[in-house]
């Protein structure tokens, strides 16, 4: 089997093909032990969305402590996840199905995109990786646009970038995230943003977010996340 459940307590592992893809605590929905999907949740908490998308799911974390933060009923969840073995050991395992307010369907997120009608989320929150990578397909500049294409007015867009120095790139992808929905917000630790290290970066981008969000990281807004990948080529299909 590629996807298998570690426990240890009400704490949950959830393994793809031998690597961390998910931690949840089935006891506690607020409990985010990985820190980019801790603040990937900030930057939604902040922004208290009714309708979010997530392109990619493994174990639902991020929609479990949305559920959970902003109350019975004050937010629906549409989660993408490609991987329907993820999907299947999520619900056996993980209980994803008793989340409030949470769907999920097995597609390709941008193929599960196209199939969206326009204007229906607040937010959509990315969070797709193939092994130490996110994949060009979904960060190009017409995968975006297809996006926004769902995001009402005023939503904002968040996603988790991974690279390893000299992060070319994640320059590149948050240059064209940037050029689809506007100056960006960067948040990483520091050793990652100068290149020291490979690791995440999470990317808000469609409206201003508080000061905050990004406590205990590096952050960098409008001019400085744009100086950042400045020159970076756009990614296109």
């Amino acid at each position: 089997m590629r996807s298998r459940v570690l426990a240890d307590g009400t704490r949950r592992t959830l393994l793809v093909d031998g690597l961390e893809a998910s931690v949840v605590d089935l006891a506690d929905p607020m409990a985010v032990e990985i820190p980019y999907v801790r603040r990937m949740a900030e930057v939604l908490e902040a922004c208290r969305p009714a309708d979010v998308l997530h392109l990619g799911g493994g174990g639902c974390t991020l929609p479990r402590r949305l559920a959970a933060s902003l109350g019975p009923g004050a937010v629906r969840s549409l989660v993408l996840e490609v991987d329907p073995d993820v999907v299947a050991v999520a619900r056996a395992e993980l209980g994803v199905d008793e989340v409030p307010g949470l769907t999920v369907r097995v597609a390709d997120a941008r193929r599960g995109v196209a199939g969206l009608r326009p204007r229906s989320f607040d937010a959509v929150a990315s969070d797709v990786f193939v092994g130490p990578h996110v994949p060009d397909h979904v960060c190009t500049v017409e995968a975006l646009t297809d996006v926004r294409r769902v995001l009402r007015p005023g939503g904002v867009y968040v996603a988790n970038l991974i690279d390893e120095a000299p992060l070319r790139r994640a320059r590149r992808q948050l240059a064209t995230i940037a050029a689809v929905f506007g100056t960006p917000t960067l948040i990483a630790d520091r050793a990652v943003l100068r290149g020291r290290r490979a690791g995440n970066l999470v990317v808000a981008a469609g409206r201003t977010l508080p000061a905050r969000v990004g406590a205990g990281a590096d952050v960098l807004a409008g001019e400085a996340a744009e100086m950042w990948c400045e020159g970076a080529k756009l990614l296109r299909d």
